[in-house]
């Protein structure tokens, strides 16, 4: 979402040598392997959203709530890779040669992409919140009216942001240093460097926001997680208790002990999942806002290699949000393996009923 200064193929062939000025990379050895790095990162996400978006549209078993929030975070992140990754890469191993128009293009679908995918992935933990925080009321809450209000605003607020940035010019402010230049003088380029109030109130709409809800989303899906299954453990052992008899002493004695040890662990891999959930989450998109607000405060002097890797980073999620979100679910595991051909998704109506411990286990 970050751009850096890019040459636009022009005129004539006097451009050259501020092509190559401008470029990242020296030598095609290192662009080699650079492209070698980059190009598993759309590659995946291309893949890996094309297996959620054929799963859904085949099993209606797939078609909850939940899942249309993961289908639409699916599009985003597939859209993120065909429409944005690929010029990116062009530009981080050489330089920019689509031209100032499409620079504006490109800016605009970054960022509502990438935006839109960080508001699908708000909206998964607001669904899960919802599902184990309040399971009784969440029939009448998760409606199909409110899940379509959702989903419009996951698209139409991300279109509204960059559409503002482009129309208002806040992505062509030149950093100092590319003002001064010869390249600069003589080829466009592509920039993103923001005013430092659009700065701030860009990441903190994308990125900030978001964040803090899903970590106070997790943090409570986490605590209930944890309340559940002390709970299980204490009504086990009560009825152990009561049903306790000199026959049956020893085999309730092992029953508690093999409740104790599936609570131990249903805690443990709640704490794996979730932690892992916002680690990645985190890692990726993390340093690249960060540095976009760093970058002005700091004169625009950070360095370009550094805001590149950072934006890669964050693309990175894109292609690792269909292993998170899909590949722990088991019915997503019995989609992928039946499309495989080596089974069958049976669809029955008890296996689409969850209850609060059902929606735990989905979640953790």
């Amino acid at each position: 979402m970050i751009f850096i200064p890019g040459a636009n193929t022009s005129d004539n062939d006097s451009l050259t040598t501020g092509r190559s000025d401008l470029a990242l990379f020296h030598g095609n050895t290192i662009k080699v392997c650079v492209l070698c790095l980059l190009l598993p990162i759309p590659i995946f996400a291309i893949m890996g959203n094309l297996f959620i978006m054929a799963a859904v549209a085949r099993f209606q078993s797939l078609r909850t709530p939940t899942n249309a929030f993961v289908i639409s975070l699916a599009v985003a992140d597939f859209l993120v890779a065909v429409l944005v990754m690929p010029f990116s890469l062009v530009r981080s191993i050489d330089s920019w040669h689509f031209g100032h128009c499409f620079c504006q293009a490109h800016f605009l679908l970054d960022v509502t992409f990438c935006t839109s995918s960080i508001f699908n992935l708000s909206c998964v933990a607001l669904d899960r919140y919802i599902a184990v925080c309040d399971p009784l009321h969440y029939p009448a809450r998760m409606t199909p009216r409110c899940v379509a209000l959702l989903l419009l605003h996951c698209w139409i607020l991300p279109l509204v942001i960059s559409s503002l940035c482009v129309f208002f010019g806040m992505n062509t402010q030149s950093s100092p240093a590319a003002v001064s230049s010869i390249a600069q003088q003589d080829t466009q380029t592509c920039l993103a460097s923001f005013h430092i109030p659009y700065a701030f109130a860009t990441s903190a709409v994308s990125f900030f926001i978001p964040m803090g809800f899903m970590l106070f989303a997790y943090g409570r899906i986490f605590m209930v997680a944890q309340r559940q299954a002390r709970w299980i453990h204490a009504i086990e052992h009560r009825t152990g208790h009561l049903q306790m008899n000199q026959s049956t002493m020893r085999t309730d004695s092992t029953r508690q002990a093999h409740v104790e040890r599936y609570s131990l662990r249903k805690e443990r891999k709640a704490a794996k999942t979730l932690g892992l959930i916002m680690g990645v989450f985190l890692f990726c998109w993390f340093p690249f806002f960060c540095l976009n607000v760093l970058n002005p405060l700091r004169g625009y002097s950070i360095n370009p290699l550094v805001m590149e890797a950072s934006m890669w980073l964050g693309y990175a999620n894109s292609s690792l949000n269909p292993f998170l979100y899909t590949f722990f679910n088991k019915n997503y595991r019995r989609a992928f393996i039946a499309m495989l051909g080596r089974g069958s998704l049976v669809s029955t109506k008890t296996r689409n009923t969850a209850t609060t411990k059902n929606e735990i286990d989905e979640t953790c």
